[in-house]
């Protein structure tokens, strides 16, 4: 490593200007360095996709720019709305090699396999430092594809015990249409794997802030395919839901999604399941997988703040003075800041710790898919010699 860099490892940069073309000189203008090796960006889809993708390769040639569409975005100055959230990473510090998985619903583990085994030699022939406790991977996903567990559920099986945390990417809360971003063009139904390969401390973590209730509730029937569940204890499953939260089905809305969702138990802890939408048929929608047969337990919020902290702070103890957090968090998360009148002070803690990412429709940590979680990467400073 250089003994002396006026460039910090990881460069932050955002932008409100709405013109394609104009944000990607923007960003180019903050991240460009003679070292830079690889863009990492989430967007609002309020820009023109069609016009941003090929700007943003324009602006960066022959630098691998990755990213997605987000629900929101978290800039070095807390939560952004209707901008961009980028970070450039010095490739004297990071090993950075990407893919493109476009064929979700066919992805093998042979496929896996040959996507990490191939992401492994770039960073490999780097030599800045082993793989083995060195390495993490990044996961970004089509947050409308309903394919996020088989495909991570896949890598992490071919990633060993390389830790892996993501996001899915979002649309403003439109629920339509979702993006990731890779090789000058947005792709639906797609998913981006990143392996980031550094001599820098790091920390993976993943945290949640609700608590379990007493309320049962077994999935009689449900699709695991489309995310619905059709009967909670052999009932209309709205109905049931509606009654464990004591309120009538016609005024479960996103407020009371938010701020009661529904967790599963695996192994001790609980892992949360957030509702998405009640349809005509009285079934319930669900930003993750579920199956028929799963207990699932009403949740209730505890602080907003304090287990972030205390994530935070754990791993700020294990790599040092952050040089910036990545994290993915969901936009469920942010709406209840807003509700409960917190957003001020989650965009200070965020500002504070050097925060910068987007909100997401899921997030993903070590193969498992989850909802309204705050999940991501602590990234220490460098040791300059002098």
């Amino acid at each position: 490593m250089p003994s002396h860099n006026p460039e910090p490892p990881v460069k932050t940069a955002s932008t409100s200007v709405r013109d394609p073309e104009l944000a990607a000189v923007a960003l180019a203008r903050q991240l460009r360095h003679e070292h830079l090796g690889c863009v990492l960006f989430f967007c609002s889809v309020e820009y023109d996709l069609t016009r941003l993708g090929p700007a943003l390769k324009m602006a960066f040639p022959g630098i691998r720019v990755v990213g997605c569409t987000s629900a929101g975005e978290i800039t070095s100055e807390g939560y952004g709305r209707g901008c961009i959230s980028a970070l450039g990473f010095d490739a004297r510090y990071f090993a950075i090699d990407c893919a493109l998985i476009s064929e979700l619903e066919r992805f093998t583990l042979q496929d896996a396999q040959q996507v990490i085994d191939g992401l492994l030699s770039t960073c490999r022939d780097a030599r800045l430092a082993p793989v083995k406790g060195n390495t993490f991977a990044i996961t970004l996903l089509d947050g409308l594809s309903s394919r996020e567990e088989l495909v991570l559920a896949t890598l992490n099986a071919a990633l060993g015990t390389i830790p892996q945390f993501g996001g899915s990417a979002g649309d403003d809360e439109r629920l339509a249409d979702t993006h990731v971003f890779f090789d000058g063009h947005f792709h639906s139904a797609a998913a981006t794997v990143v392996l980031v390969n550094t001599p820098l401390d790091f920390r993976v973590f993943s945290t949640h802030h609700m608590r379990d209730q007493a309320d049962k509730l077994v999935v009689t029937r449900a699709c695991p395919e489309s995310r619905t569940v059709f009967e909670l204890n052999a009932e209309p499953a709205a109905d049931v839901y509606a009654r464990s939260v004591g309120v009538p089905v016609e005024q479960l809305d996103r407020r009371v999604f938010a701020l009661q969702p529904l967790g599963v138990r695996v192994g001790g802890n609980y892992f949360v399941r957030s509702i998405q939408r009640v349809n005509p048929d009285g079934s319930l929608t669900f930003y993750c997988a579920v199956e028929t047969g799963i207990v699932m337990t009403v949740m209730e919020p505890g602080s907003l703040l304090d287990s972030v902290r205390a994530q935070i702070e754990a791993s700020e103890r294990v790599v040092g003075k952050p040089l910036v957090t990545l994290a993915c968090d969901c936009f469920l998360r942010r709406l209840e800041a807003e509700l409960t009148g917190q957003l001020d002070d989650v965009t200070g803690f965020l500002r504070q710790h050097k925060v910068v990412g987007f909100n997401t429709y899921g997030e993903q940590f070590n193969g498992m898919h989850i909802n309204q979680t705050f999940t991501g990467v602590v990234i220490g400073q460098p040791e300059f010699s002098t």
